[in-house]
C-alpha cells in the first residue's frame, strides 16, 4: 500500500501560452529584430478601410529615412505597381491621415511638394500622441504608462481568435439609363412631277441602222417643231425618246419636210395637253411603208482573157487559145481581140 508508483507523473504540466500550435490559420515563426526594423502599429497594417498596396506602400514610407524621395515616379520605378495604382494608394493615405503633403513657395519663387509620413493618423493622435507635434516620434515609450491605462491582458483565447474583416464594398458608378433616341418620322421625299408625266413610256417605230447622223437629224426636227406650232415644245427628254421614230421615218426616204409636215397638220383646236405623247402616236400610226425593193443593175460584162498568139507570140484576147488576127487568115473570128 506504501509502495511510490515512479512512472506516474506527480502532477499535470501547465500549458505555456505561446506554444499551442493552432488547429487552423497562420502560425507565426518570430524572431526579435536586434537592427534595421521599422515599428508600425497595428492600426495601420490592419486597417480596416486601406487596400493592401496603401497599406504597404505606408509602411515602405515609415521605414525610409528623412529626406529620402517619395515622388509618384520615384515609386513607380521602385515597385512593378502602375503610377495610376501608386498615385490612388497615396490619396488613400492622405484620406486616412497617414500622409500630408503641401505645395509651399522657396525664396526663389519656385514651387514645391513637402510631404510629411505620420505613424499615426489624426484622430488617435489626439489621444494617444504628444500634444503640439503634428507626427508623434518613432520610439516605443520607455517609462510603463499608468495603471489606468495600462492596456488589459490579452487572453489566449483572443489570441488565437482570427481577425474578421468587414468586407469592402465596392460600389459601381451608378449609369443612368440612356434614353432610347426618338425617332422622328421622315417625310417622304417629294417627287417633283414633270411638266409632261406621263404613265407609260413612249412606244415609237426603231430605225433598222440607228446611224449617229441620222438621229441627229431626227432630232434638230423635232427640236424646230414649236416654230410651226407653240404647243409643240418638247422637252430634251422627250426630244431623247422621239427621236429613233423620226429616224424610222427619214429611213423610210421621207424628207424633213414630209416629215414635219405629218405631225403639225390637223393639230386638235382645243389644245395640246401631252405634245410628246401626240407625236408618238403620229409617229407609230402614220409610218409609211418600206421603200420598194429595187435590184441591182447588171453588172458590165467581164472582157476576155489574155492569150498568146501560136504563130507570132503576141498577146490578144479571146476566149480560148490560138492565133491572132493578123496571123489568121480567117479574120473574122469573133472571139479574137489583138491587143
Amino acid at each position: 500500500m506504501d509502495t511510490q508508483q515512479i512512472s506516474a507523473p506527480s502532477r499535470a504540466p501547465s500549458r505555456v501560452r505561446g506554444d499551442a500550435t493552432p488547429s487552423s490559420g497562420v502560425v507565426h515563426d518570430n524572431s526579435r529584430h536586434t537592427s534595421r526594423f521599422t515599428v508600425v502599429g497595428n492600426h495601420l497594417t490592419q486597417h480596416h478601410e486601406l487596400s493592401l498596396t496603401a497599406i504597404g506602400l505606408a509602411a515602405y514610407i515609415q521605414s525610409l529615412p528623412a529626406g529620402a524621395r517619395i515622388g509618384i515616379k520615384d515609386l513607380a520605378a521602385r515597385f512593378p505597381e502602375s503610377e495610376a495604382r501608386i498615385a490612388a494608394a497615396l490619396r488613400e493615405l492622405e484620406a486616412h491621415g497617414y500622409l500630408r503633403r503641401t505645395r509651399t513657395r522657396l525664396a526663389n519663387g519656385r514651387i514645391v511638394t513637402r510631404t510629411v509620413s505620420c505613424n499615426q493618423p489624426a484622430e488617435r493622435r489626439r489621444t494617444d500622441a504628444s500634444p503640439g507635434r503634428d507626427c508623434p516620434p518613432r520610439m516605443q515609450r520607455t517609462d510603463p504608462p499608468p495603471a489606468s491605462i495600462r492596456p488589459r491582458p490579452e487572453s489566449e483565447a483572443d489570441v488565437m481568435r482570427p481577425l474578421r474583416y468587414p468586407a469592402r464594398t465596392v460600389l459601381a458608378p451608378r449609369r443612368e439609363p440612356v434614353p432610347a433616341p426618338r425617332r422622328e418620322p421622315v417625310p417622304a421625299p417629294r417627287r417633283e412631277r414633270a411638266p409632261h408625266s406621263r404613265s407609260t413610256p413612249l412606244l415609237v417605230p426603231q430605225p433598222a441602222f440607228p446611224a449617229a447622223p441620222l438621229l441627229r437629224t431626227a432630232a434638230d426636227l423635232l427640236a424646230g417643231l414649236h416654230h410651226q406650232d407653240p404647243r409643240l415644245l418638247l422637252s430634251a427628254q422627250d426630244v431623247d425618246v422621239l427621236a429613233p421614230g423620226v429616224a424610222a421615218w427619214l429611213e423610210r426616204e421621207v424628207g424633213p419636210a414630209a416629215v414635219e409636215h405629218a405631225l403639225t397638220s390637223d393639230l386638235p383646236p382645243e389644245g395640246v395637253s401631252r405634245p410628246a405623247g401626240l407625236l408618238a402616236h403620229r409617229l407609230t400610226a402614220r409610218i409609211p411603208p418600206p421603200p420598194p425593193f429595187r435590184a441591182l443593175a447588171d453588172s458590165p460584162p467581164r472582157p476576155l482573157p489574155l492569150q498568146n498568139c501560136e504563130g507570132c507570140d503576141l498577146a490578144f484576147r479571146a476566149a480560148e487559145p490560138g492565133e491572132c488576127s493578123g496571123c489568121r487568115t480567117d479574120n473574122s473570128h469573133p472571139t479574137a481581140q489583138q491587143l
